[in-house]
């Protein structure tokens, strides 16, 4: 789509709500996941008891990160699309097990939530239109239980109508971040074709995006951003664009479980994943390389081996290698899985043990990772109090290895399955 639909920058959105400044100060890219408070109380801890006394805390930061939710409002009217896109951002399709309801008619009565089928703590919410007899506009917000929700994403397959405006403007009033979103564009260039032969594809997509910003900012939208998506071609249009303007409104916690929720539609979007998988592995590492921990066979280093393995588990299903994540994706791509599962190195598929960590020679080479790598690359603050921990150091090497080796096997597959390079 090129330069059609540039977003605008951040001050033009400031009418979708935002974070405050004191939040962005205590979660910023370099503290990761910890406030500047629990990263210093890591060092003070670190100074006084060693790994001990910082375990129960990284243990705790651990947990509290598998379960943070993430919940999104799909709304607009009925036949719009809502179920289509939310089936597609779980990378699922209307057929699969516990996809989204898709029908013409109004199918949605109450908010219905649909979670991810990897991730549960993510979840779509379907809501009902507003402004129906079943919801009148007084009583949506009410009902809907706005409070819920990280933001919203309002969709349209036609033009955004008095209703989806009202709705646009409560969600501003709550302070919540809003997306307007116009579906189904695959299907009006093909309307488009049919009618008129020979089309200008740019041309048309221009004119519906011009037309939809005309009646947002006749309605009191003086900068408004619209996405035209096709949810059956997500390849296309704005669909992965709207993807990354999510992404980068949400803050470091919730980004990070909503890109590893993302669909493998593309290379691009597994290197994100790894990009944030990687910031978990000094945490795992702490955890397997304290007291405790046994003998990994054919390591003379110590490493807890259930959180070792676990960890390895957890990147694999994040990546999209487990064997229900490669059914959805070449039932999609239209590919048959043993395609797929082909391209996977034969021990990846299976159960992850010792062996295989040792056979694929994750731990093999010696550790040279300095505290320098560590408080440059990952937790600036507390990086180099692990440096002297050999354990720590060989942990993070087998999971680093074995998250490049997944990423690797994870873009290939992505490549085979939508013939890429």
């Amino acid at each position: 789509m090129g330069s059609l639909y540039r977003p605008a920058n951040e001050g033009q959105r400031s009418g979708m709500g935002g974070s405050s400044s004191s939040e962005q100060v205590a979660e910023t890219e370099t503290s990761s996941f910890f406030t500047q408070e629990e990263l210093s109380r890591l060092k003070s801890d670190f100074e006084t008891g060693g790994v001990k006394n910082v375990q129960p805390l990284i243990e705790k930061k651990v947990t509290d990160l598998d379960k943070t939710e993430l919940n999104i409002a799909v709304t607009g009217e009925s036949g719009t699309g809502k179920s289509t896109f939310i089936n597609t951002m779980r990378g699922l399709q209307s057929d699969d097990p516990g996809a989204a309801e898709v029908g013409t008619t109004e199918t949605t009565m109450e908010p219905a939530g649909y979670s991810h089928p990897t991730l549960p703590n993510v979840r779509y919410w379907d809501l009902p239109g507003m402004g129906t007899k079943q919801f009148p506009a007084a009583k949506y917000l009410t009902e809907m239980k706005f409070k819920r929700y990280d933001f919203f994403i309002i969709i349209t397959a036609v033009r955004f109508r008095e209703n989806d405006v009202k709705l646009a403007k409560e969600i501003k009033r709550l302070g919540k971040k809003f997306y307007f979103v116009h579906s189904k564009i695959d299907a009006d260039l093909y309307s488009m074709k049919k009618e008129k032969k020979v089309i200008n594809e740019e041309e048309e997509l221009e004119k519906i995006h011009s037309d939809c910003v005309r009646t947002l900012k006749d309605s009191g939208f003086p900068d408004p951003v619209v996405f035209l998506i096709s949810s059956l071609e997500p390849d296309r249009f704005d669909f992965i664009r709207l993807n990354e303007e999510l992404e980068g409104d949400l803050n470091n916690v919730k980004k990070r479980i909503f890109v590893l929720a993302l669909p493998n539609l593309s290379v691009e979007i597994v290197q994100r994943k790894c990009a944030i998988l990687k910031k978990h592995i000094w945490m795992f590492a702490t955890l397997s390389g304290g007291l405790g921990a046994v003998p990994v066979p054919g390591f003379s280093l110590a490493c807890d081996i259930g959180i070792l393995i676990g960890a390895i588990v957890h990147f694999g299903k994040c990546l999209g290698l487990d064997d229900a994540s490669l059914q959805r994706l070449a039932k999609r791509a239209g590919k048959p899985v043993e395609e797929l599962k082909a391209t996977v190195k034969a021990p990846l598929l299976g159960e992850i043990t010792p062996d295989v960590i040792v056979r694929l020679g994750w731990g093999a080479a010696v550790v040279t990772v300095s505290a320098l790598e560590f408080a440059l690359d990952f937790v600036p603050v507390i990086g180099t109090i692990f440096g002297a921990s050999s354990s720590f150091l060989m942990t993070y090497k087998i999971l680093s290895a074995a998250l490049k080796d997944l990423t690797e096997n994870a873009e290939t597959v992505v490549k085979v399955a939508f013939e890429t390079d």
